[in-house]
């Protein structure tokens, strides 16, 4: 797919880049430090499980714990997880969505109000747009996966804690684990920093393609949807950050 097409797919019609990929320029990294905290997320289809055959650990549960685990099975454990604080308010688990053999994997902060409410993956106009960046990779929405840092939402949309993405970090390991992509997409500011453990604005982690922690899984930094919306001259620079990934995925 030539550039303009992935574009259009975007919602792009008129494209003009004023740097080459991989040249951008420090004004860029900062144009990030002001991204919202609204973050649509994903919700794994755990209604039709047996979770009362699952038990809850007492306290922030160790990977090891989750190793025999299928992704049902874990996401059965997230349903009723009461390991932090960001329990007491949320409407639903927001766990994980799409294929378990997927290559690509896109991982966000955590859910928004509507995906609390409603407990389905990245609803709204920012679901959309995702949606058409997958498709602008020539893929289906169901042939990935899609979840985020932590699986309940924060109050008022605010950053996790490093408490609440250090409880649920466990489930994403596994998750990671079960689905073991070929590469990893962080969506947003807050993401990327986690998963890289890196205080860098956004603009400065887009430049590179990186390898996830102690795995050979590539991991690829671009905007989050929520905020294209807002900035939609930055879809432009997404289209950079996709590329890499489907030269990746082709590879």
């Amino acid at each position: 797919m030539s550039k303009d097409a992935f574009l259009s797919a975007m919602g792009i019609e008129v494209y003009r880049l004023r740097t080459q990929p991989g040249k951008l320029q420090q004004s860029d990294a900062d144009s990030e430090l002001q991204e919202s905290a609204e973050q649509p997320s994903i919700t794994f289809d755990y209604q039709n499980t047996e979770s009362s055959q699952v038990t809850v650990a007492p306290s922030i549960p160790a990977t090891d714990s989750l190793a025999e685990l299928s992704l049902r099975a874990v996401a059965n454990i997230a349903s009723t997880c009461k390991l932090c604080a960001l329990s007491n308010e949320r409407t639903n688990v927001v766990f994980g969505s799409g294929s378990e053999s997927a290559d690509l994997m896109f991982i966000g902060e955590g859910p928004g109000a509507e995906e609390d409410k409603q407990g389905l993956p990245f609803v709204g106009k920012a679901g959309q747009l995702l949606t058409s960046m997958i498709a602008a990779l020539g893929l289906n929405r169901d042939a990935v996966y899609i979840c985020n840092i932590v699986k309940c939402r924060p109050p008022r949309n605010r950053d996790p804690l490093p408490i609440e993405a250090k409880t649920c970090t466990p489930y994403l390991r596994r998750q990671i684990e079960l689905i073991q992509p070929k590469v990893i997409v962080a969506l947003g500011r807050v993401s990327a920093q986690l998963l890289l453990d890196s205080e860098m604005p956004l603009g400065g982690l887009r430049k590179q393609t990186y390898k996830f922690k102690d795995t050979e899984i590539d991991l690829v930094v671009t905007y989050h949807p929520a905020y294209l919306l807002r900035k939609p001259t930055e879809k432009a620079k997404s289209w950079e950050d996709l590329w890499k990934v489907r030269q990746i995925l082709q590879g």
